[in-house]
């Protein structure tokens, strides 16, 4: 099995709350016991698992390096995870870096010629390469070659150095800020898609093994289903979950563990937290239902635009509940009746509870 290498630490990104999936400070260090290291062990997302364990087994046949991989998919679904799979199933070593980190082509540079044959190089955020390194990156992608520079003036020439065969594996939340000549170098695509209901009470109850952690069958579903799908989110509240049976005495988590921990939390069983339902509440009672503009509902909340369309958008559109329209961000109908609003026009529904 390959080693892993990790050439720079992650950027931290703005965490507001649990159900954001995005990486933060010290969390990979927590996450290492629960990931999986074989594609056997990787769970959900069948189909690209079993494509991709097609081109694994071909590429270990010949005693060649695999095609590059491109990993495309929201936060927290398991990019970095499987990319890491990979490596392991190849039995390649895995290098890893970020594409912030990479500030000059020297850098990349120095990476690739360190690279042995049939290494896997892990680039995240690669919508975030600069056009110069970008540009060194193609002709390795290519020909497995670099084209370096040397001397300034009418005393420039330029070297051609080799560089050993490896796999590229890029990963990316944004796919339609890579460019098209980089996208096209690489062989395979694979595009995550939120877990389904079954895939998250698999990995809740392999990570609570993992964490020597019972839970009840009910109680597992509960926080898979309030988990946005999102494997990252899922591993998170487990976590709290274990404090709270801790807290409370108890040996295994419940479903009454779950139920008030999650309560606790502000996240309610479709899995939105707080500053969710108050992005819908404002649509609602703002805007009579939308349709409202990014920038216009971004200010509203408090938040980027940026942060709105990445970060609390993707699941609340998966969920059924807000559309995105030609002329603005609309709630549907599932969002009044989870919210227990009523439309201006109509009678209003019963003020249960929201949460369960």
């Amino acid at each position: 099995m390959g080693k892993n290498k990790e050439t720079s630490p992650r950027v931290p990104q703005a965490d507001d709350g649990i159900l954001h999936p995005e990486k933060t400070a010290g969390e990979d260090e927590r996450d290492l016991s629960l990931r999986p290291r074989r594609l056997a062990e990787f769970l959900g997302q069948k189909t690209m698992k079993e494509n991709l364990a097609v081109f694994i087994s071909a590429a270990r046949e010949r005693n060649e390096s695999m095609d590059h991989l491109f990993l495309i998919g929201p936060p927290g679904l398991g990019k970095t995870t499987l990319a890491q799979v990979v490596a392991n199933e190849l039995g390649t070593e895995f290098i890893q870096t970020s594409a912030p980190a990479l500030d000059k082509p020297k850098d990349l540079a120095g990476l690739l010629t360190n690279l042995k044959r049939g290494d896997v190089f892990f680039i995240d955020e690669i919508h975030r390469l600069k056009p110069a390194i970008e540009e060194l990156l193609y002709i390795a992608m290519e020909d497995y070659m670099l084209d370096w520079v040397v001397g300034q003036g009418p005393m420039a020439r330029t070297l051609r150095i080799s560089i050993q065969p490896f796999t590229l594996i890029g990963a990316t939340t944004k796919a339609g800020l890579v460019s098209s000549p980089l996208v096209s170098r690489f062989g395979i695509t694979c595009r995550f898609s939120f877990y389904e209901q079954e895939d998250m009470e698999a990995i809740v109850r392999r990570s609570a093994g993992l964490l020597n952690t019972e839970i009840d069958a009910d109680a597992a579903s509960l926080l898979a289903r309030s988990s946005r799908g999102t494997p990252r989110v899922v591993n998170r509240l487990l976590r709290r979950m274990r404090d709270f049976a801790q807290y409370a005495g108890r040996d295994a988590i419940s479903l009454a563990v779950v139920k008030d921990g999650l309560e606790r939390l502000e996240i309610d069983a479709l899995g939105l937290e707080r500053q969710d339902r108050e992005i819908l509440k404002i649509i609602i009672e703002r805007y009579n239902g939308g349709p409202v503009g990014a920038e216009t509902l971004a200010i509203s909340i408090g938040e980027s635009v940026e942060t709105l369309e990445d970060y609390y958008e993707p699941y609340l559109i998966q969920a059924g509940l807000i559309q995105r329209t030609p002329r603005g961000r609309m709630v549907t109908g599932f969002a009044y009746e989870h919210l227990k609003l009523a439309k201006k026009d109509g009678n209003s529904p019963d003020p249960g509870g929201l949460l369960f």
